[in-house]
């Protein structure tokens, strides 16, 4: 399969990007990492005729705390996340969650960014980024905005984004979570896409769980709330039997389909499990 034709563009300065971005239309996407837009006009499932490339935008690969939180670049790679030492510190469930996705030479070129602009279902980094209370900034020609990222997504391959927009940063303020992870089920070891994945960040006073947030994946058009789920535990003495019953709660919210890759009986199975779990493993870190 071959890339068919088309205008590539590499400005220098982001609002040079946007300008280009609102003059092309929206037969012009933005390129920066790659591993998805250019995989899909090989595949002629996206026809383009011309590619802006933010690869000259450095500012845009960087991983810093500012002393009110942390900000991701949205250029920033996969692979940079296992390591960013702002992460390690702060956010150490967002580097474990990197090291599950895709493949080394993927998680080398793809882009944060990219891995939430795509806005597949089944992508891993959004139910942490969600749970974890994650808004992006969005710039475009007439300004910047900063939307939460859990209003970010209106369908499957669908955002608000405007077509002269581009998301900048992911702003992760400081919170008081004790504990996060990120959970998912594939069909194979490495390289593979979530059946199911689970997100949850907890906030634990000694037994009780004073806040709890479940986000699921790949089981709904969007990364969605368990948000009944997470009521049930909200201000309760953590149990075996509290765990099961938010399980099951979430396993009710989710809207999943049935594909080659599993039933939507499975993947509600498979919600029910990865809660537990997840949520197991939050509350954990949050006695340590």
């Amino acid at each position: 399969m071959y890339l068919p034709d088309f205008e590539y563009y590499a400005p220098a300065t982001l609002a040079e990007a946007c300008e280009l971005l609102a003059k092309l239309g929206p037969k012009a996407k933005v390129l920066a990492g790659g591993t998805d837009v250019l995989s899909k006009m090989k595949q002629e499932q996206l026809s383009l005729e011309a590619l802006v490339s933010i690869k000259k935008l450095d500012e845009l690969t960087e991983i810093k705390s500012n002393g009110k939180g942390v900000v991701i670049g949205a250029r920033a790679t996969h692979n940079s996340l296992i390591d960013a030492p702002a992460l390690q510190e702060k956010y150490p469930s967002i580097c474990n969650a990197a090291k599950q996705m895709a493949n080394n030479q993927i998680r080398n070129t793809g882009t944060v960014g990219g891995n939430c602009v795509n806005a597949v279902p089944s992508a891993d980094l959004p139910p942490l980024f969600i749970a974890l209370g994650a808004e992006v900034k969005l710039v475009g020609t007439s300004g910047e905005r900063v939307v939460p990222l859990e209003d970010f997504f209106t369908g499957p391959n669908e955002t608000v984004i405007k077509p002269d927009e581009i998301l900048t940063e992911f702003i992760f303020k400081d919170q008081p979570f004790t504990g996060s992870n990120y959970l998912k089920f594939s069909l194979r070891r490495s390289g593979a896409l979530a059946v199911a994945g689970v997100a949850t960040a907890v906030v634990m006073d000694g037994d009780v769980c004073k806040e709890a947030r479940i986000v699921m994946g790949a089981v709904a058009p969007t990364p969605l709330r368990a948000k009944e789920a997470e009521e049930i535990l909200k201000g309760q003495k953590v149990t075996d039997e509290l765990l099961e019953e938010a399980g099951n709660r979430a396993a009710a919210e989710c809207k999943p389909i049935s594909d080659l890759r599993g039933s939507e009986e499975y993947r509600r199975d498979l919600v029910r499990v990865l809660t537990k779990r997840s949520l197991r493993k939050s509350i954990s870190e949050g006695h340590v």
